[in-house]
């Protein structure tokens, strides 16, 4: 059937298996739960309206991620009300939170609609811009002495479009001003609800962060934002650059790259918009908070520490929060499932004014998500590609120590200035070195007591299993594509092997020095600032061979549940 003149790509017997047979469900909390029922009756407000806010940022995200989701997801409203096909097709929308996008499978995206793609530059550029006419067109603003345009052009939070020969930038807050101006109304009703004054205090810079083209607004919102440990409430306007694939070109053309530096003009991705909501568990937290207290010693171990300065270290204080949330709500760019699903986070990225000024960070960990594991399948999965003895060193608290490294290593290493240089390679070398960072120390927890031998052995299993990938991945899919290159780096340097029946086995003995020579290696791409350094490097490690094949087929004929549907309550 067609959806305002485009007919639905899926059949509803295609729909019916993914909905059915492939999705996760992810259940957030609701008014039953334990925590939500502790709160004062003016926080109970308070989520409700921040909730609301982040349901109006997913209509945001839609339109910086393609500039049909909007006008197709009313149309597959308004028919889904009368047809089963529509209905289905509007839940895979849902779930995908657009009209297409990879499902961590299929080599290519999944599309809904007969004729509609995606592009590298999502929406934030034109669709019909290529690569080489964008160089072109920077070039001579350049050579026009239209710096100044151009450098709002190639910061994070415009929206490009055309301007005759030229192109132009408007910004968010411009841009988006009607949707802003509803989210900022929002949460000046939930900073007037809520008992707590430092979320009161953020939330009302936040909302004027939304109405103000001035990124120091942003700046002090984000460091208000990171300063709130015993909060609550948790809510995060999150700004990150994973899907823009268009800015990151200029990088690789060295000429016009050497142009931008002569000017000072920093090339950064545009930021894609989420909100988070949720009630913060305080257990959960308690853990966070003890790795969080060595996280100045492990700068100090970090490969080549006395040639770059890391804000972690500057002063006494170590400012990072960490916090374990209960989530009610997961919009905007949270909600663009496409073959996987955010277990925590660590912001502001570095390339936020607020880090570059000395703010602190704040790391936010999803309990929903991390407890919505498919055990059947992981049961599944050790029997066809473990051996047995290491079965039992495979937990799903193992796997969660490892993101909390995971997350406390984004806070480690070199500054946004080397990330950026890398191009379109920073997001999968920073992802491989976070990941590394995170079982490179692994043994410093247990000499600190936090963890001991045992659990470590669980932390390099469950990690080695997670590693086990479902296809091949593409550079625009940064986590997976880390995961294949230090998985083929275990195997190059004996760490892991298979054995003749095919069965995974862990060499603990050897894992910290090979650690260590990843680490190194990762960090030295990071301190070259070349991305002919950083592309040598994944291509170097990232090799897809028939082992790879093999396992990716044994996964996909146990069934993988790529698409994940958030269930919001609230």
């Amino acid at each position: 059937m067609k959806i305002k003149g485009y007919e639905i790509a899926l059949s509803e017997e295609k729909l019916d298996d993914i909905i059915n047979n492939q999705t996760l469900p992810i259940e957030l909390i609701d008014k039953d739960f334990s925590g939500y029922k502790e709160l004062s009756e003016g926080d109970k407000k308070a989520l409700q309206y921040l909730v609301n806010a982040g349901k109006m940022m997913t209509d945001v995200a839609q339109e910086q991620d393609h500039h049909m989701n909007r006008i197709m997801r009313k149309g597959l409203e308004e028919a889904a009300k009368q047809s089963t096909h529509a209905a289905k097709a509007l839940k895979l929308f849902q779930m995908m939170s657009g009209v297409e996008g990879l499902n961590g499978v299929d080599p290519k995206p999944v599309e809904i609609f007969e004729g509609i793609h995606g592009f590298a530059g999502r929406n934030f550029y034109p669709q019909d811009l290529s690569v080489e006419e964008f160089h072109r067109i920077i070039k001579k603003m350049l050579e026009k002495g239209k710096d100044a345009e151009v450098k709002k052009i190639l910061s994070a939070r415009t929206m490009v479009r055309r301007n005759g020969d030229e192109l132009k930038a408007i910004d968010y807050t411009e841009y988006f001003a009607k949707e802003f101006s509803a989210i900022a109304n929002q949460l000046e009703l939930a900073a007037h609800y809520t008992d707590d004054a430092l979320l009161k205090d953020y939330l009302g810079w936040q909302a004027q962060a939304l109405l103000q083209n001035n990124e120091d607004m942003d700046m002090l919102a984000d460091k208000h934002w990171a300063q709130m440990q015993n909060t609550p409430l948790e809510f995060t306007l999150s700004r990150e650059n994973y899907d823009d694939e268009m800015s990151g070109t200029i990088c690789e053309n060295a000429a016009l790259a050497e142009m931008l530096a002569e000017r000072g003009i920093e090339v950064v991705a545009k930021d894609m918009l989420g909100v988070r909501v949720g009630i913060v568990n305080k257990e959960g937290t308690k853990l966070l908070l003890r790795f969080k207290e060595h996280m100045k010693t492990l700068a100090g171990l970090m490969p080549y520490a006395d040639r770059y300065e890391q804000n972690i270290t500057k002063g006494e204080e170590l400012k990072q929060t960490m916090v374990d949330v209960d989530l009610a709500a997961l919009c905007g760019d949270y909600a663009q499932c496409r073959g996987a699903i955010t277990t925590a986070q660590n912001l502001p990225n570095d390339d936020k004014l607020s880090v570059k000024t000395g703010g602190g960070r704040r790391n936010v960990y999803h309990r929903q998500v991390r407890m919505s594991g498919d055990k059947e399948k992981q049961k599944k999965l050790l029997n066809a590609l473990v051996r047995e003895d290491f079965h039992k060193y495979f937990k799903d608290e193992a796997e969660h120590i490892f993101v909390i490294g995971h997350e406390n290593g984004h806070s480690l290493g070199p500054n946004s200035s080397y990330q950026n240089a890398l191009g379109l390679y920073k997001h999968t070398i920073e992802e491989n070195k976070a990941d590394v960072v995170s079982i490179t120390f692994m043994p410093e927890y247990v000499k600190a007591g936090i963890i001991d031998e045992q659990t470590l052995k669980e932390v390099y299993t469950s990690w080695v299993v997670r590693m086990l990938l479902k296809s091949k991945p593409k550079l625009s899919q940064p986590h997976r594509l880390g995961d294949l290159i230090h998985f083929n780096f275990l195997l190059q340097h004996g760490a892991i092997e298979f054995n003749s029946e095919g069965k995974l086995v862990i060499h603990f003995d050897k894992m910290p020095a090979v650690m260590h020579k990843i680490l190194e290696e990762t960090i030295a791409v990071q301190l070259s600032k070349s991305p002919d350094k950083a592309k040598e490097f994944i291509d170097k490690y990232s090799d897809w061979t028939d082992l790879h094949e093999h396992i990716a087929k044994v996964q996909q004929d146990l069934g993988i549940k790529c698409y994940k549907d958030i269930r919001m309550h609230f």
